[in-house]
């Protein structure tokens, strides 16, 4: 007998009919001796009709109001779903968040939980009651201590589930959709897409991040954080699903359950090298051909950064070990010798810098935490440490220092982060063999892309532009600093782009403004209609080509790439929208992805 957490979507309760189905689910599964706690989404599509009715009425709602409106949905589902259970003989009882014991922060519409209080949960379940649990919310003390209803924002179902399969020591949370699993990208959109039987959490964080909707970031960082077991499967078969890999259980600290350290853990690379061409041509396949020419020489390259520039030529740098610095600049002539005539007239140049060290920073859900970035860069910007270069990802930030500066850079770091000693690693070995090195591929149409041009070329540059966005809430996604300088000494600057929601792009501008204003020449520019189309896999860092590999099946599609953003275990490339759709089918097809059998989503966002 196990103690399971199931969660069932909107789409698997959508009506009467697909009630009473999971109704009768949920007591084949109780028949095999299992206690089962059942968190439900609201029916279909009740929570875009809330929210409809809500703007009617008012174009600026008040949060705590639309809290109150949208927690209805589900507690619509919990007593009709509870009411089929009685009608199949199975007793079970239905609770919202409140009632549950689920702790909040008193954020309306965004709310992290702190806690949940079992003692109520684990006595009905003591005497044989199915608990029904509305997804989706929970109760914070508001002012004066009287409780509040608030809500969890996106995916807060997904959050609900995981989180209370924590709280109890579950044997495994399941979370049932309208699709087979985890796919290796959205079958509305490449007919092909197969399931992976597995997939590690940090994968799933970084595919959730890039747009991939099956499953919301915030759940999977609390079954990587907690080691709980979780599954994807279909409400409409019994298939095994997807499985997704966490590592042992663990206690939850006193932190709250979802406000624990995102940061656990970091690591110094040293002997690193960077290398930078600038001024090549902006078209398609100028990185093919360089990262094609780097691994047909054995050159394994570790972070990719092409940055926007201005007029119409791109800066490509990238990182790999120092000791193999001599060779890739060989390399790297040869392919500019081969574009002869066209390099001459941009003024090419190729910069190379020994001795360098990477800093890297990991946890879960990193970027979806604004403050955390931002205070990686002011602890740096204090010690006095410059940033040579910057790759961010959902699980890992990483900065590229001098090499001298490397362990004063790991232990301000550990200080700020408050890491133990075992927490901390020199050099580590990243390459997971056996690993593919790419499980999945996911588009995301929902971003913008800006530039900051001409911004000071010294420490604390980065912070305080992180820190200004941080203080408004808004989380960026890539982070692109860019090789081209401009002027000398003190007055040297650089350009650094990133990405960013789409509908956040004013908000950023303006919490930016006050601090430009303070940099002579500093301008907020945003660039044309992006879509963003990555790669995963935990096999990426020790498989030479993979981004080769993805830069040539684009350039073979006649698909400029625009912007470049790698991490260790993610390639992703910024191209103009109309050709996202494009680049997404050429990327799966690339890596092998796809197969005979053919996948139907049941509802409408439910897959990668």
């Amino acid at each position: 007998m196990a103690l399971l957490v199931q969660k069932f979507g909107g789409t698997s309760v959508a009506d009467v009919a697909r009630m009473q189905a999971v109704a009768a689910r949920i007591a084949a599964c109780r028949e095999q001796g299992h206690e089962l706690v059942i968190v439900v989404s609201a029916m279909g599509h009740s929570t875009d009709e809330l929210t409809a009715l809500a703007r009617a009425i008012s174009s600026d709602p008040p949060q705590r109001e639309l809290d109150m409106l949208l927690a209805t949905g589900e507690q619509v589902s919990i007593a009709l779903l509870s009411m089929a259970l009685h009608a199949q003989g199975v007793p079970a009882v239905s609770m919202t968040g409140a009632q549950v014991g689920i702790i909040t922060e008193s954020a309306h519409g965004r709310a992290r939980i702190l806690e949940i209080r079992t003692e109520r949960l684990a006595r009905l379940l003591a005497d044989g009651q199915v608990v029904v649990v509305a997804g989706f919310q929970g109760t914070s003390s508001g002012a004066a201590g009287t409780p509040e209803i608030t809500t969890l924002g996106r995916g807060g179902s997904d959050t609900t589930a995981v989180a209370l399969a924590a709280a109890l020591g579950a044997d495994a949370c399941e979370i049932y959709t309208d699709v087979p699993g985890v796919l290796t990208t959205d079958p509305r959109k490449v007919g092909d897409a197969q399931l992976m039987a597995q997939v590690s959490c940090n994968e799933m964080l970084e595919l959730a991040s890039l747009g991939a909707a099956v499953l919301h970031p915030r759940a999977v960082e609390i079954a990587r954080n907690y080691g709980v077991p979780l599954l994807v499967r279909s409400s409409w078969s019994d298939a095994p699903g997807t499985r997704l890999t966490s590592g042992s259980p663990r206690p939850i600290g006193s932190a709250g359950l979802e406000l624990g350290r995102p940061v656990d853990g970091a690591e110094l690379e040293s002997d690193q090298a960077v290398l930078a061409l600038s001024h090549v041509p902006d078209r398609p396949g100028v990185a093919a051909l360089l990262f094609e020419a780097l691994g047909a020489a054995g050159l394994n390259v570790d972070l990719i950064v092409q940055a926007t520039q201005e007029g119409s030529s791109n800066d490509i740098a990238f990182t790999l070990a120092a000791a193999d610095l001599d060779r890739a600049q060989l390399v790297c002539r040869e392919v500019l010798a081969g574009m002869g005539a066209e390099l001459d007239a941009g003024g090419a140049q190729l910069s190379a810098q020994g001795a360098m060290a990477k800093l890297s920073i990991s946890g879960a859900g990193i970027l979806g935490r604004p403050g955390v970035a931002a205070r990686l860069f002011d602890t740096l910007a204090r010690a006095g440490i410059n940033l040579r270069l910057i790759a961010t990802s959902e699980v890992k930030v990483s900065c590229l220092v001098a090499g001298e500066q490397g362990a004063k850079a790991l232990r301000a770091t550990a200080e700020a982060f408050e890491l133990h000693d075992s927490q901390l690693r020199h050099d580590p070995l990243v390459c997971q063999l056996g690993e593919p090195a790419v499980r999945g591929v996911a588009l995301d149409c929902d971003q913008a892309q800006v530039a900051l041009r001409r911004l000071p070329d010294r420490p604390g540059t980065a912070a305080a532009v992180c820190r200004a966005l941080a203080d408004a809430g808004i989380g960026l996604d890539a982070i692109v600093q860019s090789e081209r300088t401009n002027g000398l000494g003190d007055q040297r600057s650089r350009d650094m782009s990133f990405v960013l929601k789409r509908d956040e792009r004013q908000r950023a501008e303006r919490a930016l403004a006050p601090l430009l204003r303070q940099w002579p020449g500093a301008r907020f520019e945003e660039g044309a209609a992006i879509a963003r189309v990555s790669a995963v896999g935990a096999g990426m860092p020790c498989t030479p080509g993979t981004a080769a590999r993805m830069f040539r099946c684009l350039a073979d599609a006649g698909i400029n790439i625009e912007l470049i953003a790698t991490s260790e275990i993610r390639t992703s490339c910024l191209v103009a929208a109309a050709d996202g759709l494009a680049a997404l089918r050429a990327v799966h097809a690339a890596f092998d992805l796809g197969g005979a059998v053919q996948y139907r989503a049941e509802g409408s966002a439910a897959s990668l």
